[in-house]
């Protein structure tokens, strides 16, 4: 059953969008592109890759722009980031000799890495059409660099297939920051409940696209989320698949320090590999 699942979705690609600067978090990615955010001692744009390749998706197009120099030199010098080595200092080049290896890292061996530099100030949208000449499948996989999930890309890519339509987004919920007071028409507390899960889905990214949704794409400045998906509404060529497990995005320092809480407790619900 593993190795069918890791035989499933090898030509499909997923987009990854990787130009976000992380400005609401300062204090950990001045000097980085925010999917370089470390969850674990791991980019987390490591752990959504690792996330496809669970599922067989080994083939990556990673949209670069704020500081895509750094992404592309994490993956270069992947050996040298994330394994012990000693160094020979010679008169050529130096020469390294590897003295331990991580079996989590042992599949990217098999990944195909794409870096498409689509500018420092486009869209999302605008990104997607600019890596559309690396696209030659008839569908293909899309997401954001700073959100990470347990979604099942398997189940994900067979809903898409069965609706027919142009696009498919991933549905979550969204669990509050507070806790919520529930009280009786003479003001006294009848429960609380510590940051509950609010009803209604957001766009949790994990999206499907056929081809055709690059013509509903203008240019640079087309936002994704605005008017290619106002058409796709209009033209209901867009569907839902709704995901009520796990996930949560890398947007403030608190999402950083909860992330980073839950790898070091073990407590990594999107670790599905």
């Amino acid at each position: 059953m593993e190795n069918d699942k890791k035989k499933l979705l090898p030509e499909i690609p997923v987009v990854i969008l990787c130009g976000g600067q992380g400005t609401r978090m300062r204090a950990v990615s001045e000097e980085l592109p925010k999917p370089m955010v470390d969850v674990g001692g791991k980019p987390i744009l490591w752990h959504i890759m690792k996330s496809y390749s669970h599922y067989g998706v080994k083939r990556f197009i990673l949209a670069l722009g704020y500081k895509g120099d750094r992404i592309v030199d994490y993956f270069e010098n992947y050996y040298k980031h994330t394994h012990d080595y000693t160094m020979r200092v010679m008169h050529e080049e130096p020469q390294r000799y590897p003295i331990s290896s991580k079996d989590e890292d042992s599949d990217i061996d098999e990944w195909e890495i794409t870096f498409a530099y689509t500018g420092e100030y486009t869209m999302t949208g605008g990104r997607i059409k600019r890596v559309e000449k690396y696209i030659n499948t008839p569908s293909f996989f899309a997401t954001y660099g700073d959100g990470i999930s347990n979604v099942d890309i398997r189940k994900l890519y067979e809903f898409h297939c069965g609706h027919g339509r142009i696009a498919t987004l991933t549905g979550v919920h969204l669990p509050t920051t507070f806790g919520v007071v529930e009280t009786d028409a003479g003001g006294s507390v009848i429960s609380f409940r510590e940051k509950p899960v609010m009803p209604g889905l957001i766009n949790g990214g994990f999206f499907v696209f056929n081809h055709e949704i690059f013509s509903l794409i203008k240019g640079d400045s087309t936002i994704l989320e605005a008017e290619p998906f106002y058409q796709l509404v209009e033209q209901q060529e867009i569907r839902v698949w709704k995901h009520d497990g796990f996930w949560h995005c890398m947007d403030h320092y608190k999402d950083y320090s909860d992330l980073n809480k839950m790898w070091k407790e073990n407590n990594a619900a999107w670790k599905v590999w």
